[in-house]
């Protein structure tokens, strides 16, 4: 399976989500934008978080330093995110691509990460908080990605669980919750082999 990993913001664990889909896929792991290097990036995180051998560690496409939105950062290094670099990988083995930032977030200011992904043509795993906030910010997001037909294959939620939010998203949003995923402590491959066992994704996944 070739999959998006996207987000309703900045923060939500989208790469945490990532790495679960890549463990538990056997997949290759892609973020192709990549902004705050200072902090580190997404793809070394996931490469040691999972031992990740090299060769399903796909290079970014862009490697900017200041942590803001693609766009800034990419203009702060007089770069201009060409959607041409973006292309997928060729392959047809299961991959997991984790896009910037949330998915209205601009790569250019005339090029959204939605656009981005309404080009990619892959189905979209949206992760989403757990709590406050999280209706208003999922459903804008659902709304977003319904206008430009992108399937969305469901709701990965990070944080504490709670007891209403799930339901009323899978009520109004018309898409399933795939997961919950509290916080993990220790974060680690075994925590994240849990996770995926004791979840419906598996199955929600399978092709």
């Amino acid at each position: 399976m070739r999959l998006i990993v996207g987000g309703t913001d900045t923060d939500v664990g989208k790469t945490v989500v990532s790495a679960l889909l890549v463990q538990g896929l056997g997949a290759c792991y892609w973020k192709p934008v990549q902004s705050g290097l200072a902090e580190g990036s997404d793809s070394q995180w996931v490469q040691t978080m999972l031992s990740l051998p090299p060769e399903r560690l796909l290079k970014e496409s862009y490697r900017l330093q200041a942590p803001v939105s693609p766009h800034w950062a990419a203009e702060q290094e007089q770069v201009v995110i060409d959607p041409n670099r973006l292309s997928l990988p060729s392959g047809d083995g299961p991959l997991v691509v984790e896009t910037a930032g949330g998915v209205m977030t601009p790569l250019g200011r005339d090029w959204l990460q939605i656009d981005q992904i309404c080009h990619w043509g892959l189905p979209l795993v949206l992760v989403a908080r757990s709590g406050l906030g999280t209706l208003n910010h999922t459903l804008l997001s659902l709304e977003a990605l319904r206008h430009r037909s992108i399937p969305v294959l469901g709701l990965v939620l990070n944080g504490p669980l709670h007891p209403d939010n799930p339901g009323t998203l899978e009520q109004l949003g018309g898409v399933p919750v795939l997961a919950q995923l509290p916080r993990l402590e220790p974060l680690n491959a075994a925590a994240l082999q849990r996770q995926w066992l004791e979840s419906d994704l598996p199955i929600s996944l399978r092709p």
